[in-house]
């Protein structure tokens, strides 16, 4: 069994304020948790279509794994929402910028035996078709003995709509490729990745957006 005890408060508390709605109302359906090892470097990567991404992903994983997310340093600019960023363990990065103090940070906690998340388009797609970014592609060279795992997230763009009841679903799996092979450009190797996460998460659009791109013709139909 995973060592929960070592899971910060702070962590456990936004697991246990957000879970009744993302597992209750949201309701949540999680596949493949057994994809994620229970302890050990990890890498894990996902599709990003919602601010309810990180959240649904975390509940996904709790109390499995804690996962120790790569999320934009702004975020750390929001009251209250900086403080607990940090008290639950996550990394704040400059996207956009090849921002290697937040890199080596993260590395070093693989090497300690945490589980990195990484969104490997780095912002919300918005229905776009977006080239993946290579950072966990340089973890994977500083860290090869870390497992990969991807996560694959459907429905949480309708988390925030409170007349349609959602269905958020999470499945977890180990890449078909493997991880990053002898020769494998940074680059190619994550787009593999997020090729093969997106070949059962069509992109998605919250709200409003998401009806006038359906009217012309903009979003891949999600499967029944």
């Amino acid at each position: 069994m995973p060592n929960t005890a070592t899971i910060p408060p702070a962590y456990r508390a936004v697991m246990r304020l957000t879970g009744p709605y993302i597992r209750g109302w949201g309701r949540l359906e999680v596949s493949g948790l057994d994809a994620i090892p229970e302890s050990g470097p990890t890498l894990l990567c996902g599709n990003h279509d919602s601010y309810w991404d990180p959240l649904a992903i975390g509940n996904a994983a709790f109390p499995r794994r804690q996962i120790r997310a790569l999320a934009k340093a702004s975020l750390w600019d929001v009251p209250v929402v900086g403080t607990v960023l940090t008290h639950a363990g996550h990394i704040p990065i400059d996207r956009g910028k090849a921002d290697r103090g937040a890199l080596d940070r993260a590395a070093a906690e693989l090497r300690e035996g945490a589980c990195i998340g990484v969104f490997l388009e780095g912002t919300r797609s918005l229905g776009r078709p977006l080239r993946a970014r290579s950072g966990l592609a340089h973890l994977a060279m500083q860290v090869p003995e870390a497992q990969i795992v991807c996560a694959r997230v459907n429905g949480a763009v309708d988390l925030p709509r409170l007349v349609v009841r959602p269905s958020v679903s999470v499945e977890f799996f180990r890449p078909q490729g493997g991880g990053l092979q002898p020769g494998e450009e940074a680059q190619a190797f994550c787009q593999r990745l997020l090729d093969e996460i997106r070949e059962g998460a069509p992109r998605e659009i919250a709200g409003r957006k998401r009806r006038k791109a359906a009217a012309r013709g903009e979003l891949t139909p999600m499967p029944e």
